[in-house]
């Protein structure tokens, strides 16, 4: 049984890090994306005077190509907010570490606070133990019992 815990253990640390190359892939890839479709929109800005159709035709041509680039980066930005989005759940589902952190410093201040409550119970009892004396001194020496 040892010895499937570090094999098991392994498997766990070989999908996390394919995971997280995937996400960085994935990073990239969206980035480029949108950086490239940017770059070629800049350059559809650029007026050639030589062309062999018409300035209108290559208007609608333009138009619709900055159209499409414009919509890609738009995809790819929605793709970066989804990677974001699975990001965050990798870090809440497989971030161990602060979990156990905090459950751990979660017992250690419950467990103070026993502490603290069986001291103060301790001394409630003490001093209800003198008064009860007292009060259990002065019944028995009073003439009126």
């Amino acid at each position: 049984m040892a010895a499937q815990a570090p094999a098991s253990q392994r498997v766990i640390t070989q999908s996390k890090d394919s995971l997280l190359k995937t996400y960085q892939k994935r990073l990239k890839d969206d980035v480029r994306s949108m950086i490239d479709n940017y770059v070629e929109i800049i350059k559809l800005c650029k007026i050639e005077e030589t062309t062999q159709i018409t300035r209108a035709c290559q208007m609608e041509q333009d138009q619709y190509e900055m159209q499409v680039r414009a919509s890609n980066i738009v995809r790819a930005g929605h793709s970066l907010m989804k990677l974001i989005a699975d990001i965050r759940q990798f870090l809440i589902l497989n971030d161990f570490l602060s979990v156990n952190e905090s459950v751990t410093k979660s017992s250690h201040h419950y467990k103070q606070q026993v502490k603290d409550s069986d001291i103060k119970l301790a001394s409630i009892r003490d001093e209800m133990a003198v008064e009860l004396y007292e009060l259990e001194e002065e019944y028995y020496t009073s003439v009126y019992k």
